[in-house]
């Protein structure tokens, strides 16, 4: 067997999902020397979070990349709608809201292809795709002194004097570390698919909830990204039976004719989200830290998953950035710093989003199914005012504790 080849790198970032790629430029951007792993060939995997939220269109104002976004292809909403039995009623509404009124629908690939293109501009930034991160090198001390990885050319060993986990919800280094994790449980999962849209189609991104069911509805101005919400652990039941029991159910909370459930052609034109919602106790040992996804998992609710991952690597960046920028060795202690920021917000959603899961739609999905709900009095009245519109788009599209980029060059 050929000896695994070495290099050697100030921080090597795992994952190149939004919290990795973000956080790698923001580190080239300040000098930092860093390397960001990511396993898969290209950014091409659909059904990924796709909201972009007006906190994360902030950070791109902040670093320059604003423009460049704007010019990928994305529909802007305005308001989230929700569809009751008694028609359409605004639930969420960025108008009015500073410094953006609206939240961005673009292809998460575009997305981390604008922040790959942007940071390679940086001779001191390297993305090796392709490059799977599998396990932890250890110094005699036991500190985390890099990743072991492998390629198409075989095994790597990276050494680095500070190791950022991003790699998902199924973060192979956090299983390597060993660290606890909180798990909180989810009464749902999601089916996800897509369906083709219609100029006639309503103009509007909405949820349907309804007995024993719920949809909601993606509007990608050429076709709908459709979440089919199921009981957890029903996925397998479900696809034993025939595909057309599932349109069956979809087709009558559809706001066009059932007909078009006839786009799925078998069951692999449908993909399944497994839910959970999930926390480290402890985000980091000494050389290791972990942040977005691999540090808390969180439920697609709000759709905030992608913008609290560049959340912790604007903190994490700015808390740790001139540190690296720096020659001299690093102070584990420093990185704690990241969990203490980043924590509050972090349980604070997902406290909300335990909630809505346990109150909405667990009963929802309890029920036999049936027809459309009926508006809830008290939010059909509540609904009349902006101010309670903005509560969801203030929450989840601006987000607790948002971060501002004070590591590396103004734009």
């Amino acid at each position: 067997m050929n000896a695994p080849r070495r290099m050697k790198v100030r921080c090597c970032i795992a994952g190149g999902g939004p919290a990795g790629m973000m956080l790698g430029l923001l580190l080239a951007r300040g000098g930092v020397d860093v390397v960001v792993l990511e396993k898969h060939a290209d950014f091409l995997r659909d059904f990924r979070g796709d909201t972009v939220h007006p906190s994360t269109l902030d950070i791109l104002r902040q670093i320059g990349l604003l423009d460049a976004f704007l010019r990928i292809p994305h529909r802007r909403e305005q308001t989230i709608a929700g569809r009751f039995a008694e028609g359409t009623l605004a639930l969420g509404d960025f108008r009015g809201l500073q410094p953006f009124d609206y939240m961005a629908l673009a292809p998460q690939w575009d997305f981390l292809d604008l922040l790959a293109d942007a940071a390679r501009a940086y001779p001191n930034f390297s993305l090796r795709m392709r490059c799977e991160a599998t396990g932890l090198m250890r110094d005699d001390s036991g500190r985390v002194s890099g990743v072991r990885a492998r390629d198409p050319d075989g095994e790597l060993e990276i050494a680095a004097d500070l190791v950022i986990a991003c790699d998902g919800r199924g973060s192979t280094l956090r299983d390597a570390a060993g660290l606890a994790v909180e798990t909180f449980g989810s009464p749902m999962d999601v089916l996800w698919f897509r369906l083709p849209r219609q100029a006639s189609d309503p103009d509007q991104t909405q949820g349907v909830p309804a007995r024993g069911r719920l949809l909601v509805m993606l509007d990608r101005n050429d076709y709908w990204q459709c979440a089919y919400v199921i009981g957890k652990g029903s996925d397998a039941v479900l696809r034993a039976r025939p595909l057309q029991t599932f349109r069956d159910l979809v087709a009558p909370l559809l706001p066009f004719e059932p007909a078009r459930m006839e786009a799925l052609q078998d069951w692999n034109d449908v993909k399944t989200l497994e839910v959970r919602i999930d926390r480290l106790q402890r985000w980091n040992i000494p050389g290791l830290l972990f942040i977005g996804d691999a540090a808390h998992a969180m439920s697609p609710i709000g759709g905030v998953g992608i913008n609290l991952a560049i959340q912790d690597a604007v903190a994490t960046a700015n808390l740790l950035g001139p540190m690296l920028a720096g020659a001299g060795a690093i102070d584990d202690a420093r990185l704690a710093r990241v969990q203490q920021r980043r924590l509050w917000p972090t349980r604070v959603i997902q406290a909300i989003q335990r909630i809505v899961q346990v109150r909405v739609i667990a009963s929802l999905l309890d029920a036999t199914p049936g027809g459309l709900l009926p508006t809830p009095g008290v939010l059909r009245f509540a609904s009349r005012f902006l101010a309670f519109r903005h509560i969801p788009a203030r929450l989840f599209g601006y987000g607790i504790r948002r971060e501002r980029v004070q590591f590396g060059p103004r734009a």
